[in-house]
């Protein structure tokens, strides 16, 4: 396959902001950008708090500069159960304002927000106890229905175990004596996490990625800014601010000690591990949730395929490349084959994933019982730190940790608007969905193809679309991969910011867990796509095809491993994409 140039369009800043593009003439006009302009904010991590922090300065008119060490929702945020949910077991736990919250906020991504991209999603809450269940979980979903006020999302279902089958056929006969259908919302988290980034550069923020903070600016005890090295070359800058705000998640801690201050806070990193299995290896017109020792399991509908999880474990080592065990595996099938009729297999399993809690360190030796809370400090005069939380509240966060900042900015900044503010993609994706037929017509595509396009992109789908018009071959499917397009590869690259092979495999497509090669036979046709926006040579395509392949390997080889410390060391010799990273920072 030859290497394609995509066209990269008009180099200024006009099209930056119009757009939200996040190509590679934007890139080195963001570099410039940092490093000569004063901002009012400086934001610190790429995770969906950090750009909801960006998005949400940039519309109350804050001049705003972003920046990640890696990748857009390269840690925790593309690495959650891909749910927007109020989260039923925080009701167990009386933490009702969380859930009310939450659940206002999963009613706002569904109809204002981000309909493009967040959806409703079934669930069957197995009964297993006569008597008492039944009345006492009615009533914590019938709070669940109503605390987050209007909704978009039927109530809950009552059923009988025979009802219950015929929703769960592959439920044992004897896992349940009836059930409930409820209902939550869910999204591709890394997705909606570089949407809410784009849409925050669409209002003027400078988002930059593969930039590294690498120490503080100070004026007498005051934080003035950040010193960041670009990791893709090494070069240098700093970046002048009013304030700084800490959204690093699992990292907080981190770039405290870097900044010289004392936290007020302590986060502790608690591993969720998930797996992806086929959708036909459960027989299921929705999802479950299962109670567990410890917590509660999920089996998620994912399009083609089941995500189940998660465990619940302290984690002290690698932040970046939290590694799954074998015993995490094995948890996980155990306690879903328990009601399963067909039971799972290692064999059955075509993806893994673990990611990392930031959670509010407490007194209790249980990650599961640490608070979902956010909290956000002022940590020093120009810095701010926010930790803890749950994706779906991250609006709320971020507007919080505006709020904070404020004290250190000149004159006094609008109220947060971004309950307001539909992601890039939102506006006209209702008629689009009407117009599917007409669309796959004028591109020569399946109507299945197009919808499929437009849950992913919105409105957007005419510019992702275009690159196609003087390249028809890029409406193939991705060899290997045949869910996703060519030209979604060669998109992800020149508007989506993504640097490198494993930014398009890992997180603008979900392909390396969809996949039971995990994206390994498609590394070199996508490579190649890449080339084409970023210029890469032959060797380039080659380091990334190794670096890629090396990290399958290496997370293939960390889940056969019986602990924690045999799994990092695994998954920690594998490559960096990004040559100049430095790890840790502090």
């Amino acid at each position: 396959m030859a290497n394609r140039k995509s066209p990269e369009g008009p180099k200024n800043s006009t099209a930056e902001i119009v757009t939200g593009r996040l190509g590679p003439d934007q890139r080195e006009e963001s570099w410039e950008r940092l490093g000569s302009e004063t901002f009012d904010v400086v934001i610190i991590g790429g995770g969906v708090v950090g750009v909801g922090a960006a998005l949400d300065a940039a519309t109350r008119g804050l001049r705003v500069a972003l920046v990640e060490a890696r990748d857009l929702a390269s840690g925790t945020s593309s690495r959650s159960s891909k749910l927007f949910h109020g989260g039923l077991r925080y009701l167990e736990q009386l933490e009702f304002g969380l859930v009310r919250e939450a659940l206002r906020e999963r009613e706002l991504m569904l109809t204002r927000i981000a309909p493009h991209l967040v959806k409703p999603v079934p669930f069957l809450y197995p009964l297993t106890h006569r008597g008492w269940e039944r009345p006492y979980t009615a009533a914590g979903l019938l709070m669940y229905d109503t605390m987050g006020g209007a909704r978009s999302v039927p109530g809950q279902k009552h059923l009988t175990r025979a009802g219950a089958l015929r929703m769960v056929p592959a439920l044992k006969r004897d896992a349940l004596i009836g059930g409930i259908r409820y209902y939550d919302a869910q999204a591709d988290d890394a997705r909606h996490t570089m949407m809410v980034g784009r849409t925050a550069v669409h209002y003027g923020a400078v988002l930059r990625t593969s930039t590294q903070v690498i120490g503080f600016l100070k004026e007498s005890d005051r934080v003035a800014g950040v010193r960041v090295r670009d990791v893709e070359d090494g070069r240098e800058t700093e970046i002048r601010a009013h304030a700084v705000i800490n959204c690093t998640g699992v990292w907080t801690d981190e770039l405290q000690r870097l900044s010289g201050s004392r936290g007020r806070f302590r986060v502790r990193a608690s591993k969720g591990v998930h797996i992806v299995v086929p959708r036909d290896r459960i027989v299921s017109e929705s999802g479950l949730i299962l109670r567990t020792e410890k917590s509660v399991l999920f089996v998620i509908p994912w399009r083609n395929h089941w995500i189940v999880g998660t465990t619940d474990t302290d984690w002290n080592l690698d932040l970046a490349h939290p590694a799954a065990t074998k015993h995490d595996i094995d948890y996980i099938l155990e306690h879903v084959n328990t009601v399963l009729a067909t039971p799972l297999t290692h064999e059955d399993i075509e993806g893994v994933y673990a990611g990392l809690r930031p959670l509010l360190a407490g007194e209790s030796e249980s990650t599961s019982k640490l608070s979902r809370e956010h909290a956000v400090a002022r940590v020093a005069p120009g810095l701010v730190a926010i930790a803890g939380g749950k994706y779906t509240t991250y609006r709320v966060m971020a507007a919080d940790a505006v709020d904070a900042a404020s004290v250190d900015l000149p004159g006094r900044i609008q109220e947060s608007i971004t309950d307001k503010v539909p992601l890039l993609g939102a506006d006209g994706y209702h008629a689009l969905v009407n117009q599917a037929d007409h669309l796959a017509a004028k591109y020569g595509l399946h109507p299945y193809r197009v919808r499929h396009l437009l849950d992913r992109y919105g409105s957007l789908v005419h510019e992702v679309l275009g690159l196609a018009v003087d390249d028809p071959d890029l409406l193939h499917p991705v060899p290997g991969a045949p869910d996703y397009l060519q030209v979604e590869a060669v998109y992800a690259a020149s508007h989506e910011g993504a640097l490198h092979l494993e930014d398009v495999l890992t997180r603008r497509t979900r392909i390396s867990i969809e996949y039971p090669h995990r994206g390994v036979e498609c590394a070199e046709p996508v490579a190649r796509l890449l080339a084409g926006v970023h210029g890469w040579d032959e060797e380039q395509v080659a380091r990334e095809v190794k670096v890629y392949t090396s990290r399958v390997e290496a997370e293939r080889a960390s889940q056969t491993k019986p602990d924690d410390q045999a799994a990092d060391a695994v998954r920690a010799a594998a490559p960096e994409a990004r040559p100049e990273l430095v790890e840790p920072v502090s």
